[in-house]
Parts: structure tokens; C-alpha cells; sequence
């Protein structure tokens, strides 16, 4: 069965914060480096066959795909696509605002200078049909929050407020199955 892995850059400055982040390039912490130090160890010890990594260009996550990959020796690459969705007027707000909670369900609304959930969805669908043709490969793709609500709705059928509730922790690997 054809397989895709999916995580979640380690920790950041402003998700210690509880701030979004978004497309501002907030740093791992220590603790972020250290959960992309382990997370390489476990893909290293667990028989994991995956053939080549790629990674947001945003640092938090070109710096824990390059921790993962100094750890396995897995190939890793920028993919600009898995870049974080712009949240406009959002980034470095809290994440738990009411406002923001609310405009998450609106699939069209772009934050006032931001990017769609409609418009990041489309890229990403993109990327990933492209791995879905690619059977003789699998991918880990190490990303963000954002992204990870859209992998998820590309792999199960979701609410607009599962959508929205939706998100993985810092470094959790997930696995999906293409059909």
C-alpha cells in the first residue's frame, strides 16, 4: 500500500507564546530542536521506509526535516508549496481568538491580506496528487498546523468545524494511505 508521512515542525518561539505564526518565520526552542532530534531517532529505529523528505521553506520546519534527516540519512528537499497559510491580520495574535476561531470556518475569507483556505487547499491537493501518482515513493512531509488540517481533509471526510478543529502536536508523525 502506497504510504504518505506527515509531521509537525518541533516547537516554536511563538507557539510557546500562543501566537500564530503563520508565514512569520518564528524559530524552533530548545525543546523544538531537541522533539526534531527524537523524532529522527524514532524514524531511524522504526523501520520507517521512506525515500525522501520535503519540508517548508519557513525555518521552523527546514530546520526540524534537516534534524530528522541528519538523524536517518533520508534525502531531504524545499517544497514551497507545504509553506504555512498566510493568516493575515492574524499572525502573532493568540491562537485561541474568538475572532480568528470563527473566521477559520469562512473557507473564502482571505485575513485581510492573507491567504484562503480555499486558495491553501488548493496547492496542497495539488502536491499531493502529484505523490498519489508517485507509488514507487514514500514521502514524510514535515510542515505546519495549517497544512496538516488540509492533509488530514484530503485523506477524511471532514465538518467545516472538524476542519477547523483540527491539528496535529509539535513532531507528531503521522501516517496516511493513498487508495
Amino acid at each position: 500500500m502506497h504510504k504518505l508521512y506527515f509531521t509537525r515542525h518541533g516547537e516554536t518561539v511563538w507557539n510557546v507564546e500562543n501566537k500564530i505564526c503563520g508565514m512569520t518565520d518564528s524559530p524552533l526552542t530548545k525543546r523544538g530542536r531537541a522533539q526534531a532530534r527524537a523524532l529522527g531517532q524514532k524514524v531511524k529505529a522504526g523501520g520507517y521506509a521512506i525515500d525522501e523528505i520535503l519540508y517548508s521553506p519557513l525555518s521552523r520546519a527546514a530546520d526540524t526535516a534537516k534534524a530528522i534527516a541528519d538523524a536517518t540519512g533520508i534525502p531531504a528537499r524545499c517544497e514551497p508549496r507545504l509553506r504555512e497559510q498566510c493568516f493575515g491580520k492574524y499572525e502573532g495574535t493568540p491562537r485561541n481568538g474568538e475572532k480568528f476561531r470563527i473566521s477559520k470556518t469562512c473557507f473564502a475569507d482571505r485575513y485581510d491580506g492573507g491567504e484562503s483556505m480555499l486558495q491553501l487547499a488548493q496547492r496542497i491537493y495539488n502536491l499531493l496528487d502529484e505523490l498519489r501518482d508517485q507509488p514507487d515513493k514514500t514521502y514524510l512531509l514535515v510542515a505546519h498546523n495549517g497544512i496538516a488540517r488540509v492533509v488530514e481533509s484530503y485523506f477524511h471526510d471532514m465538518t467545516n468545524e472538524e476542519y477547523a478543529l483540527a491539528g496535529i502536536r509539535n513532531c507528531e508523525l503521522v501516517e496516511y494511505h493513498f487508495d
